[in-house]
């Protein structure tokens, strides 16, 4: 892989975070989450506590169009999201677009009567396919690195430092498959940062300090560039990467150096995991 490909997805992460605010989105779907009933995916880390409990919600018109009513008294709950507007520059009459949040009324669906519900237990619709590039990748690293790896039904993805294992959601439960590998490669680039390889984790590295944030951008422009590399990056993948980065620069106030910073330390966490 050329050095050129690493600079060209810190550029374009950059180019992405000067558009505005993107809202960024778990790419799973766990069993205690709050999801669309029109689709199954579910709402954003904001919606989730403004729901404040799990299962499926539906609009007003949506309960509507299934054939069902809400139940007599409930009210519905708000859920925000971002949206893009395009505005004429007053001075230079170039046209832009500006992010402005809106909102909707929703309804659990234990609120309404006459709906069926289509995402609990085990349903996952539009699962991730496997990659045969990308599992190649995946099993020879763990195979040289003694990094152990597993699948859990859940809401958590995780490296554990300690036990030197990384737990993933099950492939299923991703709506896609570029999201599926992407989460994958960022776990597995956290994993290089053990002792015994690249040495980069702190134990004082508590959650939210300005170390465990840098180490996030490592992790999150490392499965940029080896969903790229694998083919299988997509249009809402690489914006979904952009907005974990963006989640990550506010607790470094938002310092775009600090990703050029971590750009050098995913390279080598790539070449690590490509074994080149």
């Amino acid at each position: 892989m050329s050095k050129d490909l690493y600079q060209e997805i810190t550029d374009r992460i950059v180019a992405e975070l000067e558009n505005g605010i993107i809202p960024w989105h778990r790419p799973w779907i766990g069993s205690n989450w709050a999801v669309s009933h029109a689709t199954g995916k579910p709402y954003s880390l904001l919606n989730q506590l403004i729901l404040g409990r799990p299962g499926e919600y539906l609009t007003f018109k949506q309960v509507q169009e299934e054939g069902g009513k809400v139940k007599k008294g409930e009210k519905s709950s708000m859920i925000v999201f971002w949206k893009r507007l395009e505005v004429e520059d007053e001075k230079t009459g170039e046209k832009k677009e500006i992010p402005y949040l809106r909102y909707i009324n929703v309804f659990h669906i234990d609120q309404t009567e006459g709906v069926k519900t289509k995402h609990t237990g085990n349903d996952y619709p539009n699962s991730a396919d496997a990659d045969e590039t990308a599992d190649a990748i995946i099993n020879d690293y763990l195979e040289r690195s003694g990094v152990k790896l597993s699948h859990e039904e859940g809401a958590r993805a995780y490296y554990q430092p300690s036990a030197d294992r990384i737990v993933l959601p099950l492939r299923k439960q991703f709506a896609e498959t570029a999201e599926y590998y992407s989460t994958a490669f960022h776990e597995l680039a956290h994993s290089t940062g053990h002792e015994s390889r690249l040495n980069r984790l702190t134990q004082t590295a508590a959650f939210g300090s300005d170390e465990y944030s840098k180490e996030e951008l490592v992790a999150e422009i490392s499965a940029a560039t080896l969903t790229n590399h694998v083919g299988l990056e997509t249009t809402g993948s690489f914006q979904n990467s952009a907005a974990y980065v963006q989640s990550w620069l506010k607790a470094l106030k938002n310092d775009k150096r600090m990703i050029v910073s971590a750009a050098g330390r995913a390279e080598k966490a790539v070449k690590l995991i490509l074994n080149n």
